[in-house]
């Protein structure tokens, strides 16, 4: 099943409740929370994505799925966990070491949430072989991370096929997530590569009716 997950980065101010009432009217699976620091990657966010959590807590159950582009990433899940979300994604690459990764992944469980680990299109995905029987999910980058409205880079489409022969080839439970540039056009070669997970934000919001673009993506062939 392809579940879709809506990135909340390019929500107008003052546009909030109306636009996540009608996500959820239009049967988005997650919220996608874009979680950005300025260092990790040069947008700011921060604040931003913490009040709108709080905002969607308290109008409506669908779950969060939290990306977090940050460095300080123990301080970032402190922060989000208050929220429940699903699941909290960190990056590979803003760990110092494998030590680091594991720690990481052993924190977000304590707060029992989902574990999601985020790879860059520059990274190697065979780094990530080892940690996926002990997370939930695998985020594949299809832009670099930072800014939403990029076009899908062609390459990570092979990326994504390879994660998910690796996950089938040793029978693991991890969701494949494809995030940046999904739009219907790119959708079905995503999907088609074993992403299971679509993030969709500018595709979404801008489209003149959510629910019939979401019910587009969702579809499996």
């Amino acid at each position: 099943m392809v579940e879709v997950s809506t990135s909340i980065l390019s929500v107008k101010k003052g546009k909030e409740a109306e636009t996540f009432f009608a996500l959820e009217q239009a049967k988005t699976d997650y919220f996608h929370i874009d979680v950005m620091d300025g260092k990790f990657v040069k947008k700011d966010t921060y604040n931003k994505m913490l009040e709108y959590c709080q905002y969607i807590k308290r109008i409506s159950t669908l779950p969060l799925d939290v990306h977090l582009m940050v460095e300080d990433i123990k301080k970032a899940i402190l922060d989000f966990s208050s929220l429940e979300p699903n699941i909290i994604t960190f990056h590979l690459e803003a760990c110092k070491d494998e030590q680091e990764v594991w720690d990481i992944i052993n924190l977000i469980k304590d707060f029992h949430c989902k574990v999601g680990i985020s790879v860059k299109p520059e990274t190697d995905i065979k780094q990530i072989f080892k940690f996926l029987p002990y997370i939930h999910m695998c985020l594949v980058m299809t832009v670099e991370p930072g800014k939403g409205g990029q076009t899908l880079l062609t390459d990570m489409v092979n990326k994504i096929s390879v994660v998910k022969d690796y996950i089938e080839q040793n029978d693991l439970d991890v969701d494949v997530e494809a995030d940046g540039g999904i739009n219907l056009r790119t959708a079905k070669d995503v999907k088609k590569a074993g992403a299971n997970i679509l993030v969709a934000g500018t595709a979404i919001l801008s489209a003149v009716n959510y629910k019939t673009i979401i019910e587009e993506l969702k579809k499996t062939s």
